[in-house]
Formats: structure tokens, sequence, C-alpha cells
């Protein structure tokens, strides 16, 4: 199984994050808007982002997302919590920038994830925080359902309440955002 391959479509192209891409993601990510409900409210300062970037590049299923049309750094997910025993992956860590909200970017994202993951995992479980309601109504817009509650902890930052949604590959049919 690739937790990195590179993913596209005709709207947008997500390949393997590298080190060298501090920079970029980091311009993508420095608007307080973005993190306002996520758990970690600070990602848009350095130095919170580095600690978000440093769990990226460590979980070794981070990518960085592009617009195809003009090359701009978009956002950001990844793969992680890959437990072959239960043959279920974890999605999670998503971001955009604000000008890409509300374009369809996190479903072809998401879509192209979870076309991958289900070629190798029966079941992709998503861990979104209690005070996240975009990523919550999002996640509901794909057959994902809410199983349940968890306190998770962040790659070095406090326990935060999330909500656990999870999709099936019974219930996912393979398809083009």
């Amino acid at each position: 199984m690739d937790l990195q391959p590179t993913l596209e479509n005709d709207f947008i192209m997500a390949r393997p994050l590298k080190e060298t891409d501090f920079d970029q993601l980091f311009k993508a990510a420095s608007d307080p808007l973005i993190w306002d409900q996520h758990p970690n409210k600070n990602r848009y300062q350095k130095p919170d982002f580095q600690n978000f970037f440093k769990g990226a590049i460590e979980s070794g299923g981070a990518f960085i997302v592009f617009n195809k049309e003009s090359g701009e750094v978009i956002g950001s997910s990844r793969y992680y919590g890959w437990n072959p025993e239960a043959r279920s992956i974890e999605i999670g860590y998503t971001f955009f920038s604000r000008e890409n909200w509300g374009k369809s970017n996190n479903r072809n994202l998401k879509t192209l994830m979870l076309n991958h993951a289900f070629t190798f995992a029966d079941k992709v479980i998503f861990h979104i925080g209690a005070t996240n309601f975009r990523s919550q109504k999002s996640i509901e817009k794909l057959p994902a359902r809410k199983v349940g509650e968890m306190i998770v902890e962040y790659f070095g930052e406090a326990p935060k309440l999330n909500f656990v949604y999870e999709i099936e590959k019974k219930d996912w049919k393979c398809i083009e955002p």
C-alpha cells in the first residue's frame, strides 16, 4: 500500500509533501479564519504551523495540494493511522486556503483519497474537531456517518474532543469528483 501516491484529476493535484514545501504551504495556511473552528486555532502562526508541518512530514502520508489550472498551493491533507488488522486508515489534517473554499476542492481531494484508500482498506475514519462545523458538514455530504466521539491528541498539541466519522468500502462507489 502506498500512503503517498500522486493523486490528480482535472482540477487538483496532490503530491507527497516534502520538507522544501514549508514556505508555500505556510503561505496558504497563514489566515486565522482557516483555523477558526479547528481544535488548534493558532496553526496560522509560524511556531504552531511548524509543529503541524513536522507532524505531516513524520506521518509518511501527507500531501500538498495544488490547483491544476493556476499551479498555486491550495492546501494539504494526509493519510495516517493505518491499521492492517482492521484494514482501516484515517484521513485528516485537511485544510484549504480560504480563497479555495466552496469550489469543490475538498470533495475532489477526499474523492481521490477515498478511491485510493479503498484499494487497500475496508474502512476510512475521520476525526473532526467537535467545534469544526464546516468540516463536519462537508464530511456528511460524503456517505460518512458519525459513529462516536473521542479525545484526540494531535501531534504535539493538547488533546481535544473530536467526532469520529467513517465510511466503509461497501458503502463507497468509486466515483469521479
